[in-house]
């Protein structure tokens, strides 16, 4: 089967939230903070990091470390950015032993989707919602590894 017949793959829309005892302005300047970010995120790699601007239309890269040992990482687009409210991030490429790649049939199944976060405060608490499209392959890591993140972002901003 060559790739003309290759089906695209259906990408599933996956929504977490959680509710945190501290306003939006914090909750949303420890979620982008260098320092928190490796933070709250070690649950998807234990070296989690990135670099680049959350501004919006600038290109931001984050980086780890598989089970296995390989570095890499997902190069994004931040396509919106309104501080303590919301961000919208789109996936433009990957990062693989090192090489960026921006085209091609990794990127393309993908192509388009967005990860987005919105912070809405109520009587000093918010609810922060996170809504992404993935690919059905990564459903498990993801439902086991966001709540993780998510609850160590709840303990960081309410301490």
């Amino acid at each position: 089967m060559d790739n003309a017949d290759k089906k695209p793959v259906q990408l599933e829309v996956l929504h977490f939230e959680t509710t945190i005892d501290a306003g939006a302005e914090k909750v949303y300047e420890t979620m982008l903070d260098k320092n928190h970010y490796a933070e709250w995120t070690a649950p998807f790699s234990p070296d989690s990091r990135f670099s680049g601007s959350w501004e919006k239309g600038t290109e931001i890269r984050f980086f780890g470390t598989d089970p296995d040992g390989n570095s890499g990482g997902m190069i994004s687009r931040v396509r919106e950015n309104i501080p303590n409210k919301f961000v919208s991030l789109e996936p433009v490429g990957i990062i693989k032993e090192g090489e960026e790649i921006t085209s091609g049939p990794e990127i393309e199944e993908w192509a388009g989707t967005l990860e987005n976060y919105t912070f809405s405060d109520s009587d000093g608490k918010t609810l922060l919602q996170v809504d992404m499209h993935i690919d059905p392959k990564w459903r498990g890591f993801m439902l086991e590894t966001w709540p993780e993140s998510l609850d160590i972002l709840k303990k960081i901003c309410e301490r």
